[in-house]
């Protein structure tokens, strides 16, 4: 077994990329600073790039075999990678599961497909139900895996059925009761399957209606959201009762900066990299925020922001 904070042998290396180009696309050392949102973390040891359900499974046999620890992302934009990278093997479902068709009123989605696509392909399509999803950043299987939602929608109300592929490279399907999805939750969270596809389940609408909502979604989410700087989307999860960025900006946040991450100044609810801010800098930064807003208010501010790798 691969110890903490060591990076992968060269003669593992070599044995690894004769056992992973087969089955799909693969990088060596690959910066996770272009795989995630924030454009902040060190290097994965692997890299793999699927363009299916099978050449996942086969990723998550190689590493069980190889006894490498396995990390699955999808569009990174609700990561936090820390400085020294992530050892193992990281799968990516990205691009090349990116495909969009529609069946009536059903989208099956790949889920590296970005979110966002997802509901523009919904709208052309004369769909409905998923006007809320058009700025949330990220892919449709992080949205599902995190049961995103914004302006009162959330994924879990119009997904029907999901394919996934279970920690033993079995490809198995989810109904929506299977996924018991909560605030933020999903089960994904709890049994290690990786979502490869996503079905839909729409409502037949007019075009020009949906478009109308979605572009003032947007007009409303480019007004308060600092969108022009990399981030993580918003960092904090919502307390009960309470807003998060209220509650930072009322402790006095607004502005606060540690290194080249900043709490945005347009919206204290979301950490910015400033410029080429290490993970270090953020995570000492969420740490003063939920310091002064456990002082100032009593609330307790928990990440929604996922951070992994090594310190």
């Amino acid at each position: 077994m691969q110890k903490k904070n060591e990076p992968v042998a060269r003669e593992l290396m070599d044995s690894l990329f004769e056992r992973l180009a087969p089955c799909c696309k693969v990088l060596a050392q690959e910066p996770m600073c272009r795989h995630t949102t924030f454009e902040i973390g060190g290097p994965a040891d692997w890299m793999a790039l699927p363009a299916s359900a099978t050449e996942a499974a086969a990723v998550i046999r190689v590493a069980a075999e190889s006894c490498l620890p396995l990390t699955v992302i999808g569009k990174g934009s609700n990561l936090l990678v820390r400085d020294k990278g992530v050892r193992g093997i990281v799968l990516k479902i990205g691009e090349a599961m990116a495909s969009l068709h529609c069946e009536g009123e059903i989208i099956v989605a790949g889920a590296g497909a970005l979110l966002s696509d997802v509901a523009k392909f919904a709208a052309q399509s004369g769909l409905t139900g998923l006007e809320f999803a058009v700025g949330i950043p990220g892919s449709i299987g992080g949205a599902v895996f995190m049961n995103a939602g914004a302006y009162d929608g959330e994924i879990s109300s119009v997904v029907e059925q999901v394919t996934a592929v279970s920690p033993d490279g079995t490809i198995r399907e989810y109904s929506a009761a299977d996924i018991r999805f909560g605030y933020r939750h999903s089960v994904f969270q709890e049994n290690r399957c990786i979502i490869c596809e996503v079905r839909l389940r729409l409502r037949t609408g007019e075009k020009e209606a949906i478009e109308a909502v979605m572009a003032d979604l947007t007009r409303r989410r480019e007004s308060k959201q600092p969108l022009e700087w990399p981030s993580a989307g918003s960092t904090f999860r919502r307390p009960p009762g309470y807003f998060a960025g209220t509650l930072v900006e009322q402790a006095g946040c607004k502005g606060l900066r540690c290194g080249n991450a900043q709490v945005s100044e347009k919206h204290a609810g979301f950490i910015i990299n400033a410029g080429q801010a290490s993970a270090a800098d953020v995570q000492e930064l969420i740490r003063q925020v939920q310091e002064r807003v456990k002082r100032h208010s009593g609330v307790d501010l928990w990440p929604e922001v996922i951070i992994l790798g090594e310190e």
